[in-house]
């Protein structure tokens, strides 16, 4: 009788193990793996000329929200005539010209949380939902995809938030143990150990930051956070072929300092100020203070130049500054101040920099090429809109084959998100300047001419007053006002009168932050109180946010706007050709008629907005 329980006990757990082995640890259903035989094309180091763009291709990924918090971003990469990318669902690799798929690869009840590439090969980081400890290392051919290895147990040093990648170089990756006080080299192309790094004594590798390492083939950076007497971070360079340390440079704080590198430059970011260290570990230039803020500076090395975008210290808030420093000198070449740019590259000399928006009242986000040898800048709109301030993937820029690559985060589809890939070309040259897509000024139409006072006595707003509003873009001034703000003549609040009309606005240089999507202040950050009374007319804007080149490019820009919104909802009775709800409640109206994107902003009394957009629909329509 003992003898069966025993063999049944035995039996019992054979079985466990050979279940957990063969069918739940079995990579047949697990996996979703797809490779490829195709060639691909190697592309030039160049980017789009100046003048107007136009859409190549794009693709929009998801947000996964995974286990682990932080690490729900979408990241990108241009190299070898292929575009990766890498987001917690797993890696998704295309052709860079065409974006036709190449290879792919998931893992059902995995999360992604790291990638990277040296060389040939390209490496994928997974956890199991639930389980930290469950780690695993997939290695690919990068061009086919093939499976080359698998590695269990191993933990990739230092992985960045923002970027997923961690660092790897010469065919080596680079990976850590448990309390992070030791490197590993891992090769690429065996996945086996090659060489052991202790850390400095009382340091660890930095998990802090965003960006706690970056990297190149020859060398890598990583931050550390030490104990002791001195608590400063430190900056610690490593040649990933043999594991040898470069140099060690402390740094001015003990918060985990974001790291980017360039070639031959890197740059740390702490809070105190953004370093410059040249090859050698020397520091050239540096910007005291806490000039990066949130997310590190970008920066790119252009025609032996260090072009740098930041904050500088003491100056308003929003303002930004662009800097040319001369590699290794640190002489500074030239400044000037800028957007506040939120993604740079480089490609055949010329810097590429993505501005939030074209014009602070304009809808679409702009482009600028800048010639790095003298800070001169060609603008032109891109064909999309974004929100620099949505949670997720942080914008980014790359330039090469002639096609500019630009990922933005969008709130659609909601409640998840997902981050929007824009892929670039040089457009079509069209009568009117580049910095309007060609689009002759005068085409565009005044703001203030949308509205006729039947219009405002049947939206019971008769007594309101209006004020213009006009705007630039690059270099051009569009002469008809983009915005019209009405406000009543007569307040109740402390007694006031008539008040004089309202003085033109021009274009204000900064950004106001909390501007809405109209580029005015928000409905709800309008006066309330006595004289505001729910239900009492209210002030409103007419804003027209964009006037494109065909009734297609306009549709698409105005599902942009919609799509950087927590909240919005189609709206089929305003008589316009295609509207759009925005926030939580009818306060703010989109619409488009042919090519004109139109913004109608109205709180107060309810409803007025889409009684205000009709109006606006119809002069569109029939323009007297």
């Amino acid at each position: 009788m003992a003898l069966g329980l025993v063999s049944g006990a035995v039996a019992i757990a054979v079985c466990a193990v050979l279940v957990d082995r063969f069918v739940l640890g079995a990579e047949w259903w697990q996996v979703r793996h797809t490779v490829t035989a195709e060639p691909v094309t190697p592309q030039r180091e160049v980017g789009p000329p100046p003048g107007p763009l136009a859409v190549s291709w794009e693709r929009t990924t998801r947000t996964h929200h995974g286990s682990v918090p932080g690490f729900d971003g979408v990241a990108y990469a241009v190299a070898q005539g292929q575009l990766v990318t890498a987001s917690g669902r797993g890696l998704d690799v295309r052709d860079a010209r065409t974006g036709g798929p190449r290879w792919s690869y998931r893992r059902s009840g995995w999360t992604l949380l790291g990638w990277a590439s040296t060389r040939s090969r390209l490496v994928a980081y997974f956890e199991r939902d639930g389980d930290r400890s469950d780690r695993l290392l997939v290695a690919f051919d990068a061009l086919s995809g093939g499976l080359l290895w698998r590695r269990e147990g191993t933990r990739p040093a230092a992985v960045s938030r923002t970027t997923l990648r961690w660092p790897a170089g010469s065919d080596v990756l680079l990976t850590t143990d448990e309390p992070r006080r030791t490197l590993f080299g891992v090769s690429a192309v065996t996945g086996r150990q090659v060489w052991r790094l202790p850390l400095p004594r009382g340091c660890r590798l930095a998990e802090g930051g965003a960006r706690p390492s970056d990297g190149r083939e020859t060398l890598t950076a990583l931050a550390l956070e030490c104990a002791g007497g001195d608590r400063r971070g430190r900056l610690l360079a490593v040649d990933p072929a043999k594991g040898d340390v470069r140099w060690d440079r402390r740094l001015g704080s003990e918060e985990s300092p974001d790291v980017s590198m360039l070639d031959g430059v890197t740059l740390a970011s702490d809070g105190t100020a953004l370093r410059a260290f040249g090859d050698d570990g020397e520091q050239f230039a540096a910007w005291a203070g806490d000039v990066c803020g949130d997310a590190m500076c970008p920066g790119v090395l252009a025609a032996g130049r260090l072009v740098v975008v930041y904050h500088p210290k003491g100056a308003k808030r929003g303002a930004t500054r662009m800097e040319a420093v001369r590699v290794p000198s640190g002489r500074v070449e030239w400044r000037r101040d800028v957007p506040a740019y939120a993604a740079l590259t480089q490609a055949g000399g010329e810097v590429f920099a993505l501005r939030p928006r074209l014009s602070e009242r304009l809808l679409p986000a702009g482009v600028d090429i800048v010639e790095p040898l003298d800070g001169r800048t060609a603008t032109a709109p891109a064909p999309f809109a974004m929100n620099p301030d949505l949670p997720g993937a942080r914008p980014w820029l790359a330039a090469t084959g002639g096609l500019l690559y630009a990922a933005v985060p969008q709130a659609a589809p909601r409640p998840d998100g997902a981050t929007r890939l824009v892929v670039l070309r040089g457009g079509l040259l069209g009568p009117g300047p580049a910095e309007l897509d060609g689009v002759p000024a005068a085409d565009w139409p005044d703001a203030c001419a949308l509205l006729k006072k039947p219009d405002l006595a049947a939206a019971r707003m008769p007594g309101h007053r209006s004020a213009p509003a006009y705007a630039s873009a690059g270099g051009v001034r569009l002469p008809h006002p983009v915005s019209c703000a009405y406000e009543p003549r007569h307040r109740d609040s402390g007694g006031a009168a008539d008040r004089p009309p309202l003085a033109d606005h021009r274009e204000r240089r900064t950004r106001d932050p909390s501007a809405s999507p109209s580029g005015t202040a928000s409905p709800s950050n309008r006066p309330t109180g006595p004289g505001h009374e729910e239900g009492a007319a209210g002030g409103f804007t007419v804003s027209v946010r964009w006037t494109a080149r065909t009734d297609q490019a306009a549709s698409r820009m105005l599902d942009a706007l919609q799509a950087t919104q927590a909240q919005s909802r189609r709206r089929r009775d305003i008589g316009a050709d295609e509207a759009y709800e925005i926030g939580p409640t009818a306060g703010m109206i989109a619409l488009r008629v042919a090519r004109c994107v139109v913004v109608v902003e109205a709180d107060r009394p309810p409803g007025a907005a889409a009684r205000l957009a009709r109006s606006v629909a119809y002069r569109l329509r029939a323009p007297s």
